[in-house]
């Protein structure tokens, strides 16, 4: 005797060996025995034999005319014996019976299963959805077989086109058209991205990055909704300056000026200026809920995402010729050793006289002209006497800084400011420390630290830069020493070597800063009652959420901006056609290049001195994964003077925060990557919308400035 049965969801026959009571010992085809239970068979036969039965049943399964069967099961459960007599016209034959049990097994549209050997035909209306869900499905699958047709052959499918950008970002995984481009990556053995490019889906790799960068931090666009600029404060007075501001010739938001006016006996008066927008944004208006949703503007070669709508910073921003609010710090100071007198602060408004612009002064205002007194530019006696201030303050930072243990701060680097016009990029190499930079960040640190204390004093909270402070996220050696956290109450900033640093140089740029400034603008109205009367009262939580999402926001403009700035890097080797390049060594296998801030890693480099100066082959690059593969032909005899921190940044990323030393200011210029970028120098430099890049490691700065 040979029995059919089901086990494990499957059909199976075998001959009989033995029997016990509701049990068979049973040798399938294949040599197999099993124990099958009496529930489980469904059919006992003489003849053929299993192996033949499993063949022909199989094959007079797919003879079975499903929707006859269907009608002629009715609307009531049914045995598959039952069924096989209607069916066939009689007992169904070992074979046939088979067969059928095959067919409805197959059948789940048409037929529900209920039991062993049992069935119920599906309801009409369920079988016409199953059966048009089916059909759909055909056609959805012929459909997607020819996008994937299209695409192996280089051509975007029309339907795709609206969607290149969501399939790549935030794709729905259940659409054709996703489905589609994973089976053309998957036989073209290729990437999304890759693919889309070669298709013209997104026309070049910058525009994939740009897309990417938006898709996560932008998802709504970058344009801002229609806003009702504040009107400018009337009731401020007039400052009696002429105030003057320096940056990039990029620069349109221009947020810092200066002022100096001889008092006599030796005795001068250095304004620190800064705009003011704080005066008309209010804490949770409208234009208030947009900065604080953007946190920072966002810089890249040739390009930014400002904070705040333009036509706020028009308003707000200090143009030359113009009368503009401003927050302003006085410094008294006496010229015979540049010591601090005494310091005010005051809300009024600010005649600025003129804007100075670096690439026409740079040349002129040199470390030997100012010394000698040499050279002709607007401004000149002003600029002399900031320059021997800032002097003073810096010497004044760096014995505080080794105070705290830490070594003197690297003046001997060169930066990289990138120019983008055209898609055509330039990137100048550019001192670091030179004398209106020098200015700018020590008269920027200066009042941050100086406001700092002042709200510190009013018992009130801000939003503070503190390093070097125990803690340090348990982060140990350098790493831990170099690790930059924020606060909301004072704290030292060792590597700038001040007892307490708060951004407040940028509100137009930063929020940051704006919220500062409201906190500022409350000592200065308020005094004593101050903390009463702040936009942000003492343990108000909600400051420590603006600092998490400002951390947050800051990272992603990092990472971004640094991508960017590799990217340009890579189109500059293109554009000068660079094979062979000059590089330094920074660490082991990290080498930077000399004429520009691209790093990489050389796998299998021997082993050589940091700061030794090498000769590469650059072999290929893409722009794509911003990869870059080299092969050493030479050590030169040149070497490089390194600083402490250069080409630490594996070891320190994750903890310093986007900077180390490098803290002071700007970032909304200066939104610095991978941690080792001077602090000083997000004060000083270049300003707007280029991109001034440390050279010690992979790292950006826009505008370091104020």
């Amino acid at each position: 005797m040979n029995l059919f049965f089901e086990e494990s969801g499957d059909f199976k026959a075998g001959s009989v060996l033995s029997q016990a009571g509701e049990a068979y010992q049973v040798e399938l085809a294949s040599g197999k025995r099993s124990k099958i239970k009496a529930k489980d068979v469904l059919l006992q036969f003489t003849a053929p034999d299993p192996a033949t039965l499993l063949e022909q049943a199989k094959a007079a399964a797919t003879e079975i005319d499903l929707e006859f069967l269907w009608e002629v099961a009715g609307q009531e459960e049914f045995g598959f014996a039952e069924l096989g007599a209607e069916y066939f016209g009689h007992a169904p034959h070992p074979v046939e019976a088979a067969g059928l049990i095959f067919a409805l097994h197959s059948a789940p549209v048409y037929f529900y299963k209920k039991g062993r050997g049992r069935y119920k035909a599906a309801p009409e209306a369920s079988l016409k959805a199953a059966l048009a869900g089916i059909e759909k499905k055909k056609q959805q699958l012929l459909i997607q077989a020819g996008y994937v047709e299209d695409l192996k052959q280089n051509k975007l499918p029309d339907a795709m086109k609206a969607l290149a950008l969501q399939l790549l970002f935030k794709p729905d995984k259940n659409s054709i058209e996703y489905k589609a481009l994973a089976e053309a990556c998957d036989v073209m053995q290729t990437s999304a991205q890759r693919l889309m490019l070669a298709v013209g889906g997104i026309s070049s790799p910058k525009d994939l990055h740009l897309a990417k960068f938006h898709f996560e931090n932008f998802p709504k666009g970058v344009a801002f909704p229609a806003i009702q600029v504040p009107a400018l404060p009337t009731d401020l007075p007039v400052a009696d300056v002429q105030a003057f501001s320096i940056d990039d010739v990029t620069t349109t938001e221009i947020d810092d000026a200066f002022s100096v006016v001889e008092l006599g006996d030796g005795k001068l008066r250095i304004g620190i200026h800064i705009a003011a927008p704080a005066l008309g944004i209010q804490r949770g208006d409208a234009i208030d809920q947009i900065a604080r949703a953007r946190m920072s503007t966002v810089y890249m070669p040739g390009d930014k995402i400002t904070m705040l709508p333009d036509e706020l910073v028009n308003t707000y921003t200090l143009g030359a010729g113009q009368t503009r609010p401003a927050l302003s710090l006085y410094a008294m100071i006496n010229t015979e050793d540049w010591s601090v007198i005494a310091t005010e602060t005051k809300v009024e408004a600010i005649p600025m006289a003129s804007n100075l612009r670096h690439n026409d002064l740079d040349a002129l205002v040199t470390e030997e002209n100012l010394a000698n007194n040499a050279g002709e530019y607007p401004h000149k006696t002003e600029i002399a006497h900031i320059w021997k201030w800032a002097l003073e303050l810096e010497k004044g930072r760096m014995a505080k800084r080794e105070s705290f243990g830490m070594k003197p701060e690297q003046t001997n680097r060169v930066d990289f400011n990138f120019y983008v016009e055209n898609d055509v990029v330039s990137i100048v190499r550019r001192k670091r420390g030179a004398p209106l930079d020098k200015m700018v960040a020590e008269l920027m640190i200066f009042a941050n630290s100086t406001w700092g204390k002042l709200m510190a004093d009013h018992g009130i909270p801000g939003i503070y830069r503190a390093q070097g402070v125990a803690g340090g996220r348990g982060q140990g050696g350098w790493a831990g020493r170099m690790q930059v956290r924020m606060l909301t109450h004072a704290a030292p900033h060792q590597g700038l070597g001040v007892d307490q640093y708060a951004w407040s140089t940028s509100p137009l740029r930063r929020y940051t800063d704006l919220v500062n400034q409201w906190q500022i603008i409350a000592c200065v109205e308020h005094g004593i009652t101050a903390p009463l009367a702040a936009t942000f009262k003492p343990k108000d939580a909600d400051l420590f959420a603006i600092v998490s999402g400002f951390d947050a926001a800051y990272s992603a403009y990092a990472d971004f901006q640094n991508n960017m700035e590799r990217y340009w890097c890579l189109r500059w080797l293109q554009q000068e056609n660079a094979r062979q390049v000059d590089a330094v060594v920074l660490k082991d296998e990290i080498l930077r290049l000399v004429d520009i801030p691209l790093v990489i890693r050389l796998a299998g480099m021997p082993q050589t001195a940091r700061g030794a100066q090498v000769k590469l082959d650059i072999l290929r690059w893409d722009e794509v994964d911003l990869s870059v593969e080299a092969r050493l032909l030479e050590v030169l005899n040149t070497v490089t003077e390194l600083g402490e921190d250069e080409g630490m940044e594996e070891e320190s990323e994750a903890a310093l925060d986007q900077e180390t030393d490098a803290e002071a200011g700007n970032a909304e210029d200066s939104v610095a990557e991978g941690g080792l970028v001077n602090e000083t120098q997000h004060e000083s430099g270049a300003g707007g919308e280029n991109i001034s890049v440390s050279s010690e490691i992979i790292v950006s700065q826009e505008k370091p400035h104020s």
